[in-house]
């Protein structure tokens, strides 16, 4: 065969051949952003390790709310940050607390807004750990188990439209599943943290939300980064035990995950683009060693790798970027 009737350039010499033969694309209805609550009046305070994100009181989030709604953010994530935690967790489920006043704020003022909230205990507990312990040192896991549900049940009664339970206990999505349908929450959906590895890209959401562990680690109830073969374990059970979205968390660190996830589930799968990818990233690019398009281009490769959605603390930017890197088939 002569090979010159095989060149795959032919379909990259312009533009618009580039943007009619593109496999993947970024759309802000892929996009879900993470935001920081917490109690008071009037506070807008930047991260120090997360340039760019904030610490929010609801009043001051709602002021910038139509901001990011003309960014095209549909989805937000939230994380509440309490001024007081205690060793029982009393208020991760309190009807009063962060997220759940964030929760009827946000439905009030704008019932458009897809709420999503991150349930777990570690921003809520003394210790930072998202499960209680035995005297032994083992995971209590009953006991876990019932405050996850009750914390679930108060942010669903709260206006939640996706729980997304994130302390990869196990049985956690099948308990929280049976409650809310009990409750008269069967219409809720529960995007499961499916395969969270015990990584080291956390630490700043640890300092955004002062949850790093008092003593210890996660490691007895998150995922080795060493092992692959598990995570499909992992991702398998959440289903079973009726799971509507699956998520992988790091996302490209743990690509390969991703994909298994989107080749084993017919279920939609997110992952999550966390604090230390978003940190490195921003800081390669405010040093100027590395260009705004290759933040653009972790995104592409999450979603390449088989995401559906991408939750992303560059939120902000990505209607931004399509518009300059994507449509004008600029991305490399």
């Amino acid at each position: 065969m002569n090979m010159e009737r095989r060149m795959p350039a032919r379909l990259r010499g312009s533009a618009q051949l580039r943007d009619m033969v593109r496999e993947n694309r970024i759309d802000m209805s892929d996009i879900i952003c993470p935001v920081f609550f917490v109690e008071g009046k009037g506070i807008k305070e930047e991260i120090p390790s997360l340039r760019g994100q904030y610490h929010y009181s609801v009043d001051a989030f709602l002021k910038d709310l139509p901001e990011l709604k003309s960014k095209g953010i549909r989805a937000l994530l939230l994380f509440g940050v309490p001024k007081e935690k205690d060793a029982q967790a009393d208020c991760a489920k309190d009807a009063g607390g962060v997220v759940q006043s964030a929760l009827r704020a946000l439905k009030e003022a704008d019932g458009g807004m897809l709420l999503l909230t991150d349930v777990c205990l570690c921003q809520y507990k003394s210790d930072g750990h998202c499960c209680f312990f035995h005297g032994d040192g083992h995971i209590d896991r009953e006991k876990t188990l019932k405050v996850l549900v009750e914390a679930a049940l108060s942010h669903a009664q709260a206006g939640a439209d996706i729980l997304a339970p994130s302390d990869m206990m196990d049985g956690r999505v099948g308990a929280i599943r049976e409650a809310l349908d009990e409750g008269g929450y069967s219409h809720v959906p529960i995007m499961a943290y499916s395969a969270k590895y015990a990584s080291s890209f956390y630490g700043p959401f640890r300092d955004a939300a002062h949850s790093a562990p008092g003593f210890g680690d996660r490691k007895a109830y998150q995922m080795d980064p060493a092992n692959k073969r598990e995570a499909l374990v992992e991702l398998l059970l959440d289903v079973e035990e009726g799971a509507d979205f699956l998520m992988v968390k790091p996302a490209m660190p743990y690509l390969d995950i991703i994909q298994d996830a989107r080749q084993n589930t017919r279920l939609p799968v997110a992952a999550y683009q966390v604090s230390g990818e978003y940190a490195l990233l921003r800081n390669g690019f405010e040093q100027g060693i590395l260009e705004e398009k290759g933040l653009f281009e972790s995104l592409l490769c999450i979603k390449r790798s088989g995401a559906d959605l991408i939750i992303t603390y560059f939120a902000k930017d990505v209607q931004e970027w399509i518009g300059r890197y994507q449509t004008e088939g600029n991305c490399v």
